[in-house]
């Protein structure tokens, strides 16, 4: 089996990389001469996606205007978030409700993906439907993150996630949900943690691990170092 389609949350509002944002919407921010939603978008496509869904609100014509000047060789459908931010869980809830798949790829686009993630998100893939999950996490050891004032997110042990003292695992912005997740939940600003909390007390929130160094565009420093990488 195969994830068709992919969501893309891209309506956040990016202060911690103001002032290039106040002009800029996060993903078009750039770096090698390429925006991060362009490297993020070509990661799906090398996952064999068919379709993907982008949420906006902040300067969301200029990615609308950014996704028409392009011609990516895949159907990408803009969702707006409407009058007032929705939040992950609410952004997520929004572009799923126009989909008639069950499955989903959910991507941060301010991690800076790259080849190399893709065999570990196919091993993820593969993990999840052998396994008969609803969801699960990529994540990584905190000494992975180039940025190294990141905090941990989780425990990780024998591919189920834990809130411990330790947190020596950071959640890197790629994971894989089931639509029945969301049957209980109406399209309003949430985030996406309260579902992640509300599996964590029954013991049923899924992880899988990385490798891969954990580059992500944290504030307006970690940017200015990665431009210089």
């Amino acid at each position: 089996m195969r994830i068709k389609t992919a969501l893309i949350l891209c309506a956040g509002l990016g202060k911690r990389l103001a002032p290039l944002t106040l002009k800029t919407p996060k993903p078009l921010l750039e770096l090698n001469n390429k925006t991060i939603l362009e490297i993020c978008i070509n990661t799906t496509l090398k996952l064999g996606v068919e379709k993907i869904f982008l949420n906006t609100f902040h300067l969301s014509e200029k990615i609308s205007n950014f996704i028409k000047s392009q011609n990516f060789p895949v159907e990408i459908k803009i969702v707006d978030d409407g009058e007032e931010i929705l939040d992950t869980g609410g952004g997520i809830l929004n572009m799923i409700n126009r989909s008639n798949d069950d499955d989903f790829f959910v991507f941060n686009p301010d991690t800076i993906w790259n080849e190399s993630y893709v065999d570990e998100i196919n091993n993820m893939q593969n993990y999840y439907f052998k396994n008969k999950l609803n969801n699960v996490l990529l994540v990584t050891k905190k000494q992975l993150s180039f940025d190294q004032n990141l905090t941990g997110d989780f425990e990780l042990n024998k591919n189920l996630l834990k809130k411990g003292n330790n947190k020596s695992f950071i959640y890197i912005g790629c994971q894989i949900l089931k639509k029945d997740l969301f049957r209980d939940y109406k399209v309003k600003n949430f985030s996406i943690s309260e579902i992640w909390n509300e599996l964590l007390k029954k013991n049923q929130l899924n992880g899988f691990e990385s490798l891969n160094k954990f580059y992500h565009l944290t504030n307006l420093e970690t940017f200015n170092k990665l431009k210089d990488f």
